[in-house]
């Protein structure tokens, strides 16, 4: 997608146990009327209650999205078919009420009657505390705030008890954006400190187990694996107060038992649900489907650019050619993914995702690998997250058959979703099965993250580090000549295709499904859901 127009301005609950009585008497909380309690189902579940926990999975950024606040968030638009979208050109109040935009900085006033679950007023030293906080602990909090020039600590500044100031070091599209996304949450600070050690002062371990907010939502309940249970903060002040009391949130692995669950109306909500199941349950007349394209999303195969043989630009060229593009189309997403293989050799737009060049061509595989040295190939490892297992098992399975048909014999390493974004985050895997997803569509964000500078990020987990391509990526991430951007994306387009550290695969759909009576679905970037705006008749 192109932004020229922005630049220029499971479970202790079993299948048995759920499907054979009514769920919501599972939970004593569950006293209030039904229409005010929204049951959902999830294939995994968060591993943290902050998302600075070292190793916090993508779930956590549900959480902190529900049970903290932000300066800012994000008003919302229809898709191309008629279903809510945020739009991040709509910037909405949050726990800021109002702000003053400068060139070179922002200020921000605080709502003065916002308060944290104890009652505590929320002020902008608490807000100071939790960027400090942010760049204090490092991690991939800091370094992709980085990615909106928010750098140091120091650029944010408390102005009174109720003002707030953020200092830009240089234009950046993403700065104002960046304020409303969920790294970094307004914590109680006095609280979160008061738990504190020498050996932990920023309290991680505390709050990866316990509630510090002040949002519209609190955690009455988590157990890691198995359910987490939001009950409404009735004292919010940064926003309309959400319609539902409660939202219970519970692990089901299997994709069969989910679908069971929703068809006989046991659960209201079945997130990120299988392609397949998509198809077949849009057919049900008691449900709802709603599939929304992951904008600035690819799911692709990244290999150690650092680790041999994946340091051969021909292995790495062999691996693309081998990759059986329309099967895992077919069989891993019934064909609810837009294809991203079978582009034009010469990148000629700065659309982004866009199909590579690669085809499926096992003959010129093999005379790549002979060319490298490897005409008999070589075993390696391909490793995948669990948490996703619906789609990337299948998928890892077609790889390794076609992968075989050349010779190389990889090993499928699976890894458990609570594990995955620690390990992978290592760089130590040599072939690795991965979705990830730019927040906000601009393609010099994407390639900030996934391809730049080997250290820049943990998702640039090929280890790869272009000059040349760092340099495209800076030239178009700060200026505001439309010309200009889209030399310089179809540049750094050009040159991930040519030494193919990744090989995209597809640009996939995130699949909801829901009873007929459920409302307020919102495709967010962060590809999780808000329940602020969830309502049920």
């Amino acid at each position: 997608m192109r932004r020229r127009d922005f630049i220029k301005g499971t479970s202790a609950f079993t299948a048995g146990s759920m499907l054979a009585g009514d769920p919501f008497a599972m939970t004593p909380a569950l006293a209030q009327n039904k229409s005010e309690v929204l049951l959902a189902v999830f294939e995994n579940g968060p591993n943290s209650l902050d998302f600075h926990t070292p190793g916090a999975n993508r779930l956590v950024y549900e959480v902190v999205w529900n049970i903290y606040d932000r300066l800012i968030g994000f008003g919302a638009k229809k898709d191309a078919n008629g279903n809510d979208y945020y739009d991040v050109d709509n910037l909405q109040p949050e726990l800021a009420e109002e702000w003053d935009l400068r060139d070179t900085h922002v200020t921000l006033k605080l709502r003065k009657d916002a308060t944290f679950l104890d009652g505590t007023p929320v002020t902008a030293k608490d807000v100071k505390w939790a960027y400090d906080r942010t760049f204090a602990v490092g991690g991939y909090p800091k370094s992709a705030l980085a990615a909106a020039s928010l750098v140091k600590a120091e650029q944010f500044v408390v102005v009174g008890d109720h003002t707030f100031r953020v200092d830009f070091i240089r234009h950046d599209k993403l700065a104002m954006p960046y304020l409303g996304v969920p790294l970094v949450n307004i914590y109680n600070s006095e609280l979160v400190k008061a738990h504190a050690t020498a050996a932990d002062p920023w309290g991680l371990e505390w709050t990866k187990l316990n509630h510090a907010g002040g949002g519209a939502y609190r955690v009455e309940k988590w157990t890691p694996g198995q359910e987490i249970i939001y009950a409404r903060n009735d004292n919010w002040k940064s926003g309309a107060l959400p319609k539902l009391k409660r939202v219970i949130c519970r692990v089901v692995p299997s994709a069969g038992t989910r679908h069971a669950l929703l068809t006989r109306g046991d659960v209201d909500f079945s997130f990120d649900i299988t392609p397949k199941d998509a198809s077949d349950l849009a057919a049900d007349k008691n449900l709802k489907v709603i599939s929304s394209l992951m904008e600035n999303t690819v799911q692709f195969l990244g290999m150690n650019v650092k680790i041999k043989p994946f340091d051969d630009l021909k292995v790495r060229q062999a691996i693309a050619y081998a990759i059986p593009y329309q099967k895992i189309i077919d069989v891993a997403v019934f064909g609810r993914a837009r294809p991203l293989f079978g582009g034009a050799k010469e990148v000629t737009t700065s659309e982004w995702p866009q199909p590579s060049p690669y085809v499926t061509d096992l003959a010129k595989a093999k005379q790549l690998l002979a060319e490298a040295g490897y005409p008999d190939g070589f075993e390696t490892t391909l490793s995948f997250d669990l948490g996703a297992a619906v789609v990337n098992e299948p998928l890892c399975v077609l790889v390794q058959e076609n992968l075989a048909a050349i010779g190389i014999k990889a090993r499928i390493d699976k890894i458990a979703g609570a594990n995955w974004r620690g390990t992978f985050s290592k760089k130590t895997l040599p072939l690795i099965n991965q979705m990830f997803g730019g927040w906000f569509s601009f393609p010099d964000f994407y390639f900030s993250i996934v391809y730049y500078g080997a250290d820049a990020t943990i998702y640039n987990s090929m280890d790869y580090h272009s000059t040349e391509l760092d340099k495209a990526v800076d030239a178009a991430h700060y200026t505001t000549d439309p010309k200009i951007y889209d030399e310089n994306v179809i540049k750094f387009v050009q040159q991930s295709f040519d030494d193919v550290p990744a090989i995209p695969l597809f640009q996939p759909y995130l699949n909801v499904a829901m009873r007929s009576n459920v409302t307020g679905y919102r495709y967010l970037f962060h590809r999780q859901l808000d329940y602020r705006h969830f309502a049920k008749t």
